[in-house]
């Protein structure tokens, strides 16, 4: 596959004939656990499909020690793993020497037990570094995949220990038999950024099209002005933005409602910023929820607003729009590459204050618009965004990998 092309499809390929399953490592910062059944869903989700195309998943988590310890969660099992590194962003070009120096024993018996056909690292530190050095100890490829913006790891700081960062990044990149990229945008970036050609592809988050679906035809939020707001309270993300957009047009909507689940370091300053913009009464900050809690929230929505300033795709934008609900972003943004201006949902520009207050104004008061988009946005996820479609392409990666090919 060339650079340009996406990973996406919608047929429905299995286990090939006469191939046996191929034993894949997956080695993720990014998983579900007991104690946090939403972090990290977008790897455990696909993964627990692979089965069904002929691969054999384990999976290691890895947090590290300074951190609380994770237990393993009841619907995504992982073995989780704690390893050394120098707290905040100074450790992180560091940390994968110490990961694999946690791992080696552990990945060399399960390689002996059962031959691994290939290592599944998620972001190039500490993961990918971990995986590259295990890839040459085991002498098995391993591939990456990047889910965000900050594709070197510089944190977007300058100085010497973002320097360490990138040149670690850059190495795990260029020893990736493949770097998987959320989007368009990320591969952009990471290509921009490569001193060398990289080998890589555009693989598209999956969505659990049957948790995240339309209301029943019992449910009618026709006539709700109800704005629905997810993702961690932090200013990348946008909420500033969506509650200043709420404060100039709640006036012209008695009823309306704004409901922001996720919680972050930026709570106190938003709820400050609700009350001075005099919405306080209107905006309810409700803190982390389920991923069932999330569903019924963008189900009884009338628009999804997350105006986020620095996404490399953004999963709740393909949930709410599996939902058969309107999502407002912004482009240039990951998400942009799916998300087409009045057609399957509504782009306003990074920061564009006033277009936010607009297109929110233009949505709440037409529910025809709201259900003409928001249907399309539905049949956008079936036709290939599916968790299904994506667990098949990667499946089709592994294969290819493992076989000595380039993914096709």
């Amino acid at each position: 596959m060339n650079s340009s092309q996406s990973v996406r499809g919608t047929s429905e390929s299995r286990v090939p004939k006469g191939q046996p399953p191929l034993r894949i490592l997956t080695l993720t910062p990014f998983f579900p656990s007991r104690d946090d059944e939403v972090s990290g869903c977008f790897v455990a989700e696909p993964i627990r499909l692979l089965d069904q195309f002929g691969i054999s998943p384990s999976v290691i988590a890895v947090s590290p020690i300074h951190n609380s310890p994770k237990k393993r969660g009841d619907s995504a099992r992982a073995d989780w793993v704690r390893y050394p590194q120098i707290p905040g962003t100074l450790g992180i070009a560091s940390a994968g020497l110490g990961l694999y120096a946690r791992l080696r024993g552990k990945v060399s018996r399960l390689h002996r037990e059962n031959p691994l056909d290939l290592i599944h690292a998620h972001a190039a530190l500490p993961c990918g570094h971990a995986a590259a050095l295990l890839s040459r100890h085991l002498r098995i490829p391993f591939l990456v995949t990047v889910h965000g913006l900050d594709v070197f790891n510089t944190c977007l700081l300058d100085g010497a220990p973002a320097a360490w960062r990138r040149r670690a990044s850059i190495e795990v990149y260029r020893t990736a038999c493949m770097t998987l990229c959320v989007s368009g945008k990320v591969q952009y970036l990471l290509r921009e950024g490569m001193p060398d050609d990289v080998r890589s592809a555009v693989l598209y988050n999956g969505t659990d099209t049957d948790l995240f679906c339309p209301p029943s035809p019992m449910q009618d939020f026709r006539n709700s002005h109800e704005i629905l707001i997810v993702g961690a309270l932090k200013r990348n993300k946008g909420h500033d933005l969506a509650l200043k957009a709420i404060g100039q047009i709640a006036a012209s909507f008695p009823n309306l409602r704004c409901r922001i689940i996720g919680d972050g370091p930026d709570r106190f300053q938003l709820e400050s910023l609700a009350r001075e913009l005099r919405i306080a009464n209107c905006v309810v900050f409700e803190g982390n929820k389920g991923r069932a809690e999330v569903s019924a929230a963008m189900q009884s929505c009338s628009v999804f607003v997350l105006p986020s300033r620095y996404e490399g795709l953004g999963c709740v934008y393909l949930e709410a729009m599996a939902c058969g609900k309107p999502v407002i972003a912004c482009r240039g943004q990951g998400i942009d590459e799916i998300v087409k201006h009045q057609e399957n949902g509504w782009l306003i520009p990074v920061d564009g204050q006033e277009e936010l207050a607009q297109g929110i104004c233009t949505l709440l008061r037409s529910p025809d618009l709201r259900e003409r988009i928001g249907a399309s946005g539905r049949a956008t996820i079936l036709n290939g965004l599916t968790l299904s479609d994506h667990a098949r392409r990667l499946a089709e990666t592994y294969r290819a990998i493992s076989g000595g090919e380039q993914p096709s």
